[in-house]
């Protein structure tokens, strides 16, 4: 009668099988070392076969590391921190980096408690990211590294990767300077937050470059909703011919949406009279939007997935960087901004 050997295989079960050293094996599964392609892929065969399955609890104890990298967001929506989990998620996982994810909620109390958790577990390394380009107050030092996306930290010292705000806008602007509009207006959210006050920035700016000035009076502040976006489009509506913008740049495609349902209820064509840009790019907004929304994207994921190996390169003893980092945004041109 056969007897079934039901012990897990080992290192040393592959290295027998493949012919080669157990010090060869860890480096193949670790995918360190300089080695041969064949004695790669006889390791990674014998493995296969054997149905072997790394010990990754010995893997931590020899090399003190958990393979783990806290996440911890104050964006108790998600709409901003979902397609930044995403990259960074597809980043870690391609490293076998388990990735833990706290959500504070907005509430320095919670985050704190989810921070010291964190640490008691020994992640390798931390992300913290927000939903606004608000800076952020510090929490550092670390004994790990440390990284902050979309909300910067306060502390100069410590790295934050961001979406440049300023160059979005002056994108946004330029492509309705180059649609032929000669009067533009801006429509921001919340006057206290830094992306109002940045993107108006942004516009003033690339409007001041081309020789055109923005009125106080085509500056439109509120809020981020479709309401008023709405609101905005009647007071804009509601002028003179001669007064009226023809092109409308919108500090969010939330405000942009319900910019173009009003003009719309106003009876002005969009993009025929008025063309309109939005910022963030989220499909949810530009797709179901009547025209379609011209958008500036600021690539979340691409910024997720820089933070996540800006991350991985520290924790494996390379130089983490410092201060505020900004990302390019690129446009993405649809129907609400193209007369033609």
């Amino acid at each position: 009668m056969a007897v079934i050997n039901s012990a897990a295989p080992t290192v040393r079960d592959v290295a027998r099988l493949a012919g080669v050293s157990a010090g060869t094996v860890s480096k193949v599964l670790n995918g360190r070392g300089q080695l041969r392609e064949q004695t790669r892929a006889r390791v990674q065969d014998a493995a296969s076969k054997l149905g072997f399955r790394p010990n990754h609890l010995a893997r931590s104890l020899v090399e003190g590391r958990t393979y783990t990298v806290g996440l911890l967001t104050s964006d108790r929506f998600g709409r901003f921190s979902m397609p930044l989990i995403e990259g960074i998620e597809d980043s870690l996982g391609a490293g076998r980096i388990l990735t833990l994810l706290c959500d504070g909620r907005g509430d320095p109390l919670r985050e704190r408690h989810y921070l010291t958790e964190l640490l008691n577990r020994r992640v390798d390394g931390l992300v913290l990211t927000g939903r606004r380009t608000d800076p952020r107050p510090s929490v550092g030092p670390l004994p790990i590294p440390l990284v902050y996306v979309l909300s910067p930290s306060d502390n100069v010292r410590e790295l934050s990767l961001t979406y440049d705000e300023l160059q979005g806008s002056e994108l946004a602007i330029s492509h309705l300077l180059a649609m032929g509009r000669k009067r533009i207006a801006y429509v921001g959210g919340k006057p206290r937050h830094q992306s109002t006050r940045s993107r108006l920035e942004g516009s003033q700016r690339a409007l001041a470059a081309a020789g055109v000035t923005l009125p106080s009076t085509d500056v439109l502040i509120g809020d981020w909703s479709e309401a008023w976006g709405r609101t905005a489009a009647t007071m804009l509506a509601g002028r003179p011919a001669a007064e009226r913008a023809d092109g409308v740049f919108c500090a969010s495609d939330q405000i942009a949406r319900g910019l173009v349902d009003g003009l719309h209820e106003a009876g002005v064509s969009v993009p025929e009279e008025v063309s309109v840009v939005g910022f963030d790019n989220w499909d949810v907004m530009v797709e179901a939007s009547q025209p379609t929304l011209t958008s500036v994207d600021p690539h979340l994921s691409t910024l997720g997935r820089l933070a996540a190996s800006r991350l991985l390169a520290a924790i494996d003893g390379g130089h983490l960087g410092s201060g505020v980092v900004p990302q390019p945004c690129d446009l993405v041109v649809r129907q609400s901004s193209f007369p033609g």
